[in-house]
């Protein structure tokens, strides 16, 4: 199944840290911007979302979960590259996956 989150990506550039510093080295002012529109509810009737606690990123949907660290070391310092990769491996924790587009994230799920 797939899923398209529209993002909005001028109001999120508008919170990349050379706009708006965060002190965290990862950029979460940024990433708390895109997690917005991933609370939603699928066509299946399971709940999608994706939240932050410190540095881990949770996707849920439905009862399944997938987690994953903002890794500054191993992706950074561009701090779009660290959530790209962050949603990725949460992502894969599901048996799904992500592609990027200019203005949205289209999200491939496993059927239910």
């Amino acid at each position: 199944m797939k899923v398209t989150v529209t993002v909005d990506d001028v109001l999120a550039n508008a919170h990349l840290p050379e706009a708006k510093p965060d002190g965290s080295g990862v950029g979460v002012n940024y990433v708390d911007q895109l997690l917005k529109p991933f609370r939603l509810t699928l066509a299946d009737g399971r709940k999608m979302q994706l939240k932050r606690r410190g540095l881990k990123l949770t996707l849920t949907v439905g009862d399944q979960q997938g987690e994953a660290i903002l890794r500054r070391l191993d992706h950074g310092p561009d701090v779009k590259v660290i959530f790209k990769k962050a949603l990725e491996a949460a992502a894969a924790g599901l048996s799904a996956t992500v592609a990027f587009e200019p203005g949205a994230i289209v999200l491939d799920l496993p059927e239910a």
